[in-house]
């Protein structure tokens, strides 16, 4: 067998995304490459490695085999990798984060500004993600480390506190709502609605609790950002659910208004979650400390430390 590191990469995209379609897009490679990569992965095992079905695929038996060991060949790569760049200047790390939108689109970027311009060597992939699918990719090995809602069933990853997040209503400065003191998301959902684009974790989140209040969740507009959502609000077009941090930055340029939503569910602690910190490669640590430092001050008795963060580094 000839399976190559590309290979490997391109099959652990592919079965976490269910789909040969989406997981090239995430590997950055052409359909047809894709397609034939997988192809030939099979021709040289001599046994087919996904079941393909009219909505997706999934591994087959030998495949969950290769799923199992790509991850550690991949895993161990990134651990070299980080290890002598301790050493070597000029090669290059590279961290795979998950996160969901409130912490992707309201802090990460600034966050993650400072750390690459002080890391010149290091990459980072920024993905969006439920936190659902967060949990489960990191405890595949599909990711490094992720940031979820500790409303979440977190299984055994270790997890640091990060930040404290709500989400609230945002509305024009002249709106019925807009001097309230709170509000009912049943009220919310008599509203128009702005929000942000199929596949947004946020939206993901918002529509589940829609649903178990036995409503739907419409949408007079989908955006693919924030900004956008909220630059819509103050036009008068609906109004729009998001996380605090984005409506305070908005508001300072934008006539709106943020109301607390009266739900337990609005608030939130923030984990960093990883299978183990320690296992992590000295690169995806020092993004952790670095996350921790900036963004993991609290004083919410709440929120507990369940893995050590250090690591050992290389031998001298």
């Amino acid at each position: 067998m000839r399976f190559d590191l590309t290979d490997l990469r391109l099959f652990l995209h592919v079965v976490e995304a269910e789909s040969i379609t989406r997981g090239a897009e995430r590997a950055g490679m052409a359909l047809a490459s894709a397609s034939e990569r997988i192809r030939g992965m099979e021709t040289d095992g001599g046994v087919p490695l996904l079941e393909r079905h009219a909505r997706g695929v999934r591994p087959t038996p030998a495949g969950l085999a290769v799923v199992h060991h790509a991850r550690l060949v991949l895993g161990q790569l990134e651990q070299m990798r980080g290890e002598l760049g301790q050493y070597a200047h000029g090669l290059r790390g590279h961290v795979r984060l998950l996160s969901i939108t409130a912490a992707a689109a309201a802090f990460l970027p600034d966050a993650l500004a400072g750390f690459l311009a002080a890391h010149p060597s290091i990459d980072i992939d920024l993905e969006e993600r439920t936190s659902r699918e967060t949990v489960d990719a990191l405890a595949g090995g599909l990711a490094d480390i992720g940031i979820v809602a500790d409303t979440t069933d977190l299984g055994a990853l270790e997890t640091v506190p990060l930040h404290l997040d709500r989400i609230v209503l945002v509305v024009p400065a002249g709106h019925a709502l807009a001097q309230r003191g709170g509000v009912a998301f049943r009220e919310v959902l008599d509203e128009p609605l702005v929000g942000l684009s199929h596949g947004r974790a946020l939206q993901t989140h918002l529509a589940t609790h829609a649903a178990r209040a036995g409503r739907p969740f419409k949408l007079r507009v989908r955006l693919n950002g924030l900004d956008a959502v909220c630059r819509m609000v103050e036009r008068g077009v609906g109004v729009a659910i998001v996380p605090e941090a984005a409506a305070r930055r908005a508001a300072e340029t934008l006539a709106i208004r943020a109301i607390p939503i009266d739900e337990p569910w609005a608030l939130r602690r923030l984990r960093l979650c990883a299978r183990r910190f320690a296992a992590l490669p000295p690169h995806a640590r020092q993004l952790v400390e670095h996350l921790v430092a900036h963004l993991g001050a609290t004083e919410d008795p709440g929120f507990e430390r369940t893995g050590p963060i250090a690591g050992p580094g290389p031998e001298p």
